[in-house]
């Protein structure tokens, strides 16, 4: 083949090229889809579902982006349709408005307990079978209607709604109140026969929508929920939090309380005994505090008063530990710290393990917590 002939054979394969895929570009440029950047799933009537859709919308000039940035208002458009199903929902949605439907983009997932308590396999199952869905997209179990949640989401340090959803989780390194919890690891937990899954725990005050604490589940089934507290005590078992804030009582003072700031100083130690039908977890635990409150009459610079201190903060951890621990395996009766990965080396094969019946047997466990806490100074106080 000659050179001009080889030449025009290439510009003939462009030609094509560019006329077999130019009408499917078209068809999914930017100017035709639709983003969500939430969803949010409720109960209907009939035992449908409503659906809730909120879609960024782009700004059309610079003019109109200023005035929402004075405005201090988050700038997207909340669409609801009743269906059968998930994916019914997201087929009504698409023949409604004049774009594509897109999820790639969607940050957040909003199940209203109420939809929650009756099982979300078949929606979380449909969800993580979508490709533009992504594992990282966080999942809320609203205590109110998760339509209302996703209404009265209105961030005030952050213009994009869609920044301040993922966002939303990265709190918990430095107050252990939230954590970031994933349709991805939900999924992974819900097939799971060594864990239980957990999502992060909304609700609406104040016509503000808010995130503190966790819902937890059996199976698919939301059972109870974790208070603040609790869910620093799941994070610092989990190894998920560098630091926080506790109040400990004051040892020195009757009905007083010292503000602890508290950080990891290693991993926790879990060692899971199997060879009963109740199974027995020993966890060791090691922090770092700091003392951020301060009263002019304490000597918080004396080592005699910081063992104290130490050993107070250690023995209000084991017991609130201890709690939680207990909570999660009598009265939720679900494991989701992930004690069953630690026991998987109690047994020989896969087969031995599944014959335990881990997340039956979680039930019966008993714990032994210990904690060791090392309390210096104020932050800015060191001794001399």
């Amino acid at each position: 083949m000659n050179k001009n002939l080889k030449n025009a054979f290439i510009l003939t394969l462009i030609i094509l090229f560019i006329i077999a895929f130019s009408d499917s570009y078209l068809s999914l440029s930017l100017d035709n889809l639709a983003y969500v950047i939430a969803i949010g799933i409720d109960k209907s009537d009939n035992n449908n579902l409503q659906v809730t859709f909120q879609f960024s919308t782009p700004n059309s000039d610079s003019s109109s982006q200023s005035e929402s940035e004075s405005s201090g208002k988050t700038s997207s458009i909340i669409k609801t349709v009743d269906a059968s199903s998930l994916s019914s929902a997201i087929n009504l949605m698409n023949s409604y408005i004049s774009k594509q439907i897109n999820m790639s983009h969607c940050k957040i997932i909003v199940f209203s307990e109420e939809l929650a308590s009756q099982g979300i396999s078949d929606e979380i199952f449909t969800l993580i079978n979508d490709t533009q869905i992504r594992p990282s997209s966080n999942i809320v179990i609203s205590k109110c209607d998760a339509k209302y949640y996703i209404e009265s989401t209105k961030p005030d340090l952050e213009n994009l709604i869609a920044k301040y959803y993922e966002s939303l989780p990265n709190s918990s390194s430095y107050t252990g109140f939230i954590t970031d919890a994933t349709i991805g690891d939900f999924f992974n937990s819900l097939i799971s026969k060594s864990s239980m899954p957990y999502a992060i725990l909304g609700n609406v005050n104040s016509e503000q929508s808010e995130s503190m604490g966790l819902a937890i589940f059996y199976h698919d089934k939301f059972v109870g929920e974790l208070n603040a507290l609790e869910t620093i005590s799941f994070l610092s078992i989990t190894n998920d939090v560098e630091r926080f804030l506790i109040s400990i009582p004051d040892p020195y003072s009757k009905d007083k309380y010292i503000d602890l700031y508290i950080s990891t100083d290693k991993s926790p130690d879990v060692e899971v005994d199997t060879s009963s039908s109740s199974p027995y977890i020993k966890i060791k635990l090691k922090f770092n505090g700091r003392i951020y409150s301060m009263s002019d009459n304490s000597d918080y610079l004396s080592p005699e008063v910081l063992e104290t201190i130490s050993n107070s903060c250690s023995k209000y951890l084991e017991s609130v530990f201890s709690d939680f621990l207990y909570k999660t395996s009598k009265n939720l009766k679900t494991d989701i710290c992930k004690f069953g990965r630690y026991s998987c080396s109690n047994f020989s094969t896969t087969g031995e393990f599944d014959n335990y019946n881990w997340l039956y047997n979680y039930r019966n466990t008993f714990f032994d917590v210990q904690v060791d806490t090392s309390v210096k100074s104020g932050m800015l106080l060191t001794e001399t």
